[in-house]
């Protein structure tokens, strides 16, 4: 199958090499013409058959907004394109009408997986008619984790349940990541404990709290001992607000996402936080976000940001 892939940041590039080892060709686009396979986005379109498949992978709002607005221009009837970014819920909507009406399909897709999908497959949780999402499935089982479709993958529902999903998911990520962050601030606190990051590492396996946020978390400080390197500053993408948002909106009580969200921008106050200094240290494992100092300047960050 051909797929056109425009963003060839830190996951659209994994994303790419996944689906082309895969057996798929892949003609990716970017701004950056050392990672680019084509010098624009109509010479993306141009290189590939129709009917076309075309996967947006670029931030959120209006350089996704932008690049589907130009690919409505491109683009002819009866292609499709797939919003992979973490894009709001409700852009998904006008995206599909402006799409729409010059007969292209348009599927929002969730991607959960950061810099390890390659590896590992990725998460999916898409928003469409059964039609177009049948039509991407090739690229879906690509992109997912090897196994049973079900354990990577949900059609979650028409255009915008997609994004829906994954903002949910984000903002339970927000809660899982500052419970470790505290349960590490409090075996440091106590002076029996002479061995954290062995502690952390025994549960691992075989407990009720083992993850592979915990893992990451452990090798985060394999990497760092004490985070000595690390701010406790922790900047937030979006999603956990969304979350909050919606659950003000549906009237549900989301009291340990919003305490979390809730954290992070007291992290950015004059103060200090082991807890936050693992929550940072999280998202930099898995998403490759970049660590900063107290003035939110980058200390480690490797390339645009995967959002978590």
């Amino acid at each position: 199958m051909q797929l056109g892939l425009v963003g060839l940041g830190k996951m659209g590039a994994n994303m790419r090499t996944r689906i082309q080892e895969a057996g798929h060709h892949v003609v990716g686009y970017d701004p950056r013409p050392e990672v680019s396979d084509v010098a624009s986005l109509a010479d993306m379109v141009g290189a590939l058959e129709a009917p076309r498949v075309i996967w947006v992978m670029v931030p959120s709002g209006d350089p996704t907004r932008t690049t589907v607005a130009g690919l409505a221009d491109l683009l002819e009837v009866g292609d499709l394109v797939i919003d992979g970014g973490n894009s709001k819920y409700t852009d998904d909507l006008p995206n599909a009408q402006a799409l729409g009406a010059k007969g292209i399909g348009y599927i929002d897709c969730g991607v959960s997986g950061g810099v390890w999908g390659l590896e590992n497959g990725y998460g999916l949780m898409v928003g469409g008619s059964d039609d177009d999402v049948a039509r991407a499935m090739p690229i879906f089982d690509a992109l997912r984790p090897q196994g049973d479709r079900a354990d990577g993958f949900a059609h979650a529902g028409p255009v915008g349940a997609g994004h829906y999903a994954k903002m949910v998911h984000n903002g339970v990520e927000y809660g899982l990541m500052h419970a470790y962050g505290e349960g590490y601030e409090l075996l440091c606190a106590e002076p029996l404990i002479t061995d954290v990051e062995g502690t952390l590492r025994a549960w691992t396996k075989g407990t009720v709290v083992r993850s592979w946020l915990l893992e990451l978390l452990v090798r985060a400080l394999q990497e760092d001992p004490g985070f000595s390197e690390i701010s406790d500053y922790t900047t937030d993408s979006g999603e956990g607000r969304w979350t909050v948002e919606e659950a003000i909106r549906h009237s549900v009580p989301a009291n340990v996402i919003s305490a979390a969200l809730f954290a992070r921008f007291a992290s950015r106050q004059d103060q200090g936080s082991p807890a936050l200094k693992a929550v940072s240290a999280l998202r930099n494992q898995f998403g490759g976000h970049s660590v900063t100092d107290k003035q939110g300047r980058s200390v480690g960050e490797t390339g645009t940001p995967a959002a978590d």
